[in-house]
């Protein structure tokens, strides 16, 4: 068989209505597609039996982080012309998946399957998580962000750098480095959050310690960060010795709803209400209220998707919830913001900065490439190709508008209204 890419490449564009912007090389040699645009190369038959009995997005993931597909050409260009045909789709498109279905496409797919082996569903990658039990209980979040962080200190030390500062950075400008715009980020929310020297701050989702570092070494608060990984905890404890700190920092396992020695002056969510939930979400709040001091502020670091017309269908089976961030949930930014003021809260500020995750995701995209064999080394080829593609197709997402990122500054109004805001709050006085 030396015809697999032509027909490949038909039997897509049928599925799609539409012209494919992109080549398909296949195992057997053969190539279609626009000349000089990127490949999606089909290693193997296996992959086409991956995307034929899981069609759509996770069929797709299954055979990349297996080493079965394999882009060829600048990554970021191929998510970019791959984002507008999987994951932009208007929500009245025949997905996918359904195309997949139809006898006359399926009829084609299993055509050309007959040549490419067995029809038999291959096994998913070891990578992959499976779902069990409900959601967002204590014992399935530690599951969750166990098998998101807790993959190695040393894997994640290549993509983020010395400061260990996870989530997006602040860049002052596009050539700043890495870790100007992370130090640049965490000095942000501590003046967002008008820390003082005796001030008590609560740190939910502490990562790697590096916000509670700055915020005690820099602006002399006494600190609690809490996190469900025991491998980040035992390197923050490390660091926060290192620097010095440990009679003004604490690093807890622990979760956010078994915090109970309030009340803090202020808080800090760094990327960590992704995890909670859309049913848990008011619960969220409502805990982090509690735990504030009257006059206390919240800096609320979340991530956001655009609001569908119909939320209801908005469901977890994809990429990211297999591989990446296993039962996380994102919502519209205004979901969140009422959420917040149902709990009790008076948001003061929202500062949208997705151009800025962008940024930061293209460097650790960097960074991972350029120490590849030892990413994979540290961890596995898969979970490695996991990294690579979760962080590249985030980064078109951003620029695209796909998703945002978010600082909701709120505020713990005591009865008298005086919220201890500046009349100019982006002066974060």
């Amino acid at each position: 068989m030396a015809d697999a890419a032509p027909r490949l490449h038909a039997i897509v564009e049928q599925l799609l209505g539409g012209p494919l912007p992109m080549r398909i090389r296949a195992w057997d040699g053969s190539q279609a597609g626009p000349p000089g645009a990127p490949a999606l190369v089909v290693r193997n038959r296996r992959a086409l039996r991956r995307m034929v009995f899981k069609p759509g997005e996770l069929g797709l993931a299954r055979a990349w982080v297996a080493g079965d597909l394999e882009i060829e050409g600048d990554l970021f260009v191929a998510m970019d012309l791959l984002s507008g045909l999987i994951w932009e789709r208007d929500e009245d498109a025949r997905p996918l998946g359904q195309a997949l279905r139809d006898p006359v496409f399926r009829g084609a797919v299993l055509d050309l399957l007959k040549l490419a082996g067995p029809p038999l569903p291959p096994a998913p990658p070891v990578e992959e998580i499976r779902r069990t039990g409900h959601l967002h209980t204590r014992r399935t979040d530690r599951r969750a962000v166990s098998h998101h962080y807790d993959v190695g200190n040393d894997f994640y030390g290549i993509v983020l750098g010395p400061s260990m500062v996870y989530s997006c950075a602040y860049w002052p400008h596009p050539g700043s480095s890495l870790e100007e715009a992370q130090r640049d980020k965490l000095e942000l929310v501590c003046r967002k959050l008008a820390l003082k020297p005796g001030q008590r701050l609560l740190d939910v989702g502490c990562g790697w310690g590096s916000l509670a570092i700055h915020a005690a070494g820099e602006h002399g608060v006494s600190v609690v960060g809490i996190t469900l990984s025991r491998e980040q905890a035992a390197h923050a404890r490390k660091r926060v010795a290192d620097a010095g700190l440990t009679d003004r920092i604490e690093i807890r396992v622990q979760d956010y709803r078994d915090v109970t020695d309030g009340p803090y002056d202020a808080i800090s969510s760094i990327g960590m209400a992704e995890h909670v939930g859309a049913a848990k979400y008011l619960d969220y709040a409502n805990d982090l209220y509690a735990l504030l001091a009257p006059g206390g502020r919240l800096l609320n670091h979340q991530i956001s998707r655009r609001p569908q017309q119909d939320e209801s269908t908005y469901h977890l089976d994809g990429f990211i919830d297999s591989y990446v961030f296993p039962d996380g949930e994102l919502a519209p930014l205004g979901t969140t913001v009422t959420q917040l003021e149902r709990a009790g809260f008076e948001v003061r500020d929202v500062e949208p900065i997705r151009e800025h995750y962008a940024l930061t995701l293209r460097r650790w995209v960097a960074r991972l490439e350029d120490d590849w064999t030892r990413a994979v080394q540290l961890t596995s080829p898969g979970r490695a190709r996991v990294w690579r593609l979760y962080m590249a197709a985030c980064a078109v997402g951003f620029e695209r508008n796909r998703l945002g990122v978010n600082q909701v500054l709120a505020v713990r109004t005591p009865e008298s209204g005086d919220s201890g805001m500046p009349l100019r709050a982006r002066t974060w006085n």
